[in-house]
């Protein structure tokens, strides 16, 4: 029987499922199933317990362990569930100890007291070509939305030397590139001794690791991006060009009853500054539709901030309360048009798509070969390129593209043809 790992939401949950493996295997769990939850929306809630209880039939009398965030803020919710083994808390699941078997169901501690970050800094992700490094965990944030702080406890950075060595071994072990992600990393280093920014840990990267090819960020909090990462944006060709924002919305009123800490120019000037510094930049963002009080003309605004902000890919969340945040106790909106909304800002997202993939028609891009001949290029664009191996970054032609990615041929091939 296998060890199987589902993992729901970012990219930290992602790296993190690896550490739970790692663990588990450590314990001597080689038949379980580890859930690794994520509470950033309702639906997200709902769809770890459905795959608990699916696992549980499709895999009777396989221990089942789930941790995660929405495990972290409603442990006994999950206790509840009989088809749960043990609960493990976001501390407890990074701390090999803490898997053994001769301790109690429930392992959930005080996140809110935690400091350290060891124990998950970077890992060799099982399948992919690209590793993910952990610099950061927690928050210190309150949007008036989020529960996350709650599951994740107060920001805190691991240090860069340590950071910068995690990064070596993994270059060292054959990966292309590294991903440096965390629950908001352009938080990163406050918590440190000279107060380092992401900036400067971006920049000690790409110095003191000279084989490292691409180096990518997770999503970031625009008001909190220094003028040492602006620099490395405009200077360094490894820093890959796709950033993913943290925006949430387009008008500064509900902007300010989500409890952010930038307006809508801040949001444009940000685009327009990097893009000046770096032409091919594309652009994500994290967009809420339906906020509560947000009006047809709000909504607008939101809806606008795409093409003001020159916004490529959207990840829409339809609000969702979250039981215990101020935004739970605002006025609502109708589920319908909540609904409606997201479809609407969907649509603009997939128009926005479709006009980018048909404009990278014609271009060369550099591409992280993956397995199944696939591949990202450097604005993480999906590309079909048949025929090489795994883990190489080749220089392609983009030749056409599919529904929802590129078609590419390797220079080198179409030179010798």
């Amino acid at each position: 029987m296998s060890l199987d790992v589902l993992s729901f939401g970012c990219r930290l949950n992602t790296l993190e499922s690896e550490v739970m493996r790692a663990n588990a295997r450590a314990a001597g769990l080689d038949r379980a199933v580890l859930v690794n939850t994520c509470a950033v929306t309702a639906e997200a809630v709902r769809q770890a317990r459905q795959q608990i209880r699916r696992a549980r039939r499709e895999r009777p009398g396989v221990p089942i362990i789930v941790s995660g965030c929405a495990a972290q803020i409603d442990p006994a919710g999950f206790a509840a569930m009989p088809e749960v083994d043990m609960i493990l808390g976001n501390a407890e699941k990074l701390r090999p100890a803490d898997w053994r078997g001769d301790g109690p169901r429930l392992r959930v501690g005080d996140v809110m007291s935690e400091r350290a970050t060891d124990g998950h800094a970077a890992r060799d992700m099982e399948g992919h070509t690209r590793a993910f490094v952990a610099i950061q965990n927690g928050c210190d944030h309150r949007c008036t939305f989020c529960v996350i702080p709650y599951g994740r406890g107060p920001s805190r950075s691991v240090p860069m030397g340590a950071v910068v060595e995690s990064i070596r071994d993994l270059v060292a072990s054959g990966h292309a590139e590294v991903v440096l992600t965390g629950v908001d990393i352009t938080a990163y280093g406050a918590d440190l001794p000279g107060r380092p920014t992401l900036g400067r840990l971006v920049a000690a990267i790409l110095k003191l690791v000279p084989d490292l090819p691409r180096l990518r960020l997770s999503s970031l909090d625009t008001i909190e991006v220094d003028e040492a990462l602006m620099a490395a944006i405009g200077s360094e060709p490894r820093l890959m060009p796709h950033f993913h924002l943290s925006l949430q919305a387009g008008d500064d009123m509900i902007l300010k009853r989500m409890k952010r800490r930038h307006s809508r120019d801040d949001a444009i000037r940000f685009c327009d500054r990097v893009r000046a510094l770096r032409p091919d930049a594309v652009f994500g963002a994290d967009l809420i539709a339906g906020f509560p009080t947000e009006t047809e003309a709000m909504f607008g605004q939101t809806a606008a901030l795409v093409d003001d902000c020159g916004l490529t890919h959207l990840h829409v969340f339809p609000f969702s309360p979250r039981p215990g945040t101020p935004a739970a106790r605002m006025p609502q909106l109708g589920a319908e048009t909540i609904k409606a909304r997201a479809a609407a800002l969907r649509a603009i997202g997939r128009r926005r798509v479709d006009a980018f993939l048909e404009g990278e028609i014609g271009a060369r891009r550099s591409i992280l070969t993956e397995r199944g001949g696939r591949g990202r290029t450097e604005h993480f664009t999906e590309v079909a390129i048949a025929g090489i191996a795994p883990g190489r970054v080749v220089d392609a032609h983009i030749t056409g593209r599919s529904a929802s990615g590129l078609l590419a041929t390797p220079i080198e091939r179409a030179a010798s043809a």
